[in-house]
């Protein structure tokens, strides 16, 4: 199971490797009044940092909320 795991993030690490080989030209994003310019892949590393930190925030909150909505109810005194 173990070789598994490794060809897999073996696998991963090349996907991303020639990513960035191939999508290295300087591209601009704006945002409001707000501009960058900088390679496609940090852009789109950018991109999926950010959507795992929203996403994952998310699901913490969600995950808590559906804990506390299934604790018993303490009667008022």
């Amino acid at each position: 199971m173990r070789w598994i795991h490794l060809c897999v993030v073996v696998l991963f690490a090349v996907a991303i490797i020639v990513f960035v080989a191939q999508n290295s030209a300087v591209v601009t994003m704006s945002f409001l009044r707000f501009s960058a310019s900088a390679p496609l892949a940090i852009l789109v590393a950018l991109g999926y940092v950010l959507g795992m930190a929203t996403g994952g925030s998310l699901w913490s909150l969600l995950r808590r909320s559906i804990h506390s909505s299934q604790l018993p109810k303490v009667p008022d005194r």
